[in-house]
């Protein structure tokens, strides 16, 4: 390939790219934790289960419409930027397989969860698809 072409085939994958835009979440999704409930005191392991409403869940890499993973916050005090994504650490727990529960060992005291739904590459959807925080009490 000569250098015309070359810079030519760059600018069109910039281009693609530059375009390229979160993945739509359909109207009325939402993320929720079944279990466990707001406000319960557990002990650890902690089952947290999760929930999906208006899509469903593909594992990550997998790009299919109106589809995602989960990714469980832990002790988060602001969501991640909406951009990028998600990070993986022990607060932002990846379920790129597609489950949807977790046995989590948590320390005694008061923590949060949330969930935030994730497209093929990690990033939340347009709008977010995430659940409310539930605050629980480990003993």
């Amino acid at each position: 390939m000569n250098r015309n072409g070359l810079i030519a085939l760059l600018l069109a994958a910039f281009s693609t790219v530059a375009l390229a835009g979160p993945t739509p979440a359909p109207e009325g999704a939402k993320a929720y934790i079944i279990s466990p409930e707001n406000g319960a005191t557990v002990t650890s392991p902690v089952v947290v289960r999760f929930g999906l409403e208006g899509m469903g869940v593909a594992p990550a890499g997998v790009q299919h419409a109106n589809t995602g993973h989960h990714h469980l916050l832990v002790d988060v005090k602001s969501l991640p930027d909406m951009d990028r994504p998600v990070p993986a650490d022990k607060s932002h727990i990846h379920f790129g397989g597609g489950q949807t529960e977790i046995s989590l060992e948590l320390e005694p005291g008061t923590h949060t969860l949330q969930l935030l739904l994730g497209d093929h590459f990690h990033i939340p959807h347009n709008p977010p698809v995430k659940s409310e925080v539930v605050t629980i009490t480990v003993e």
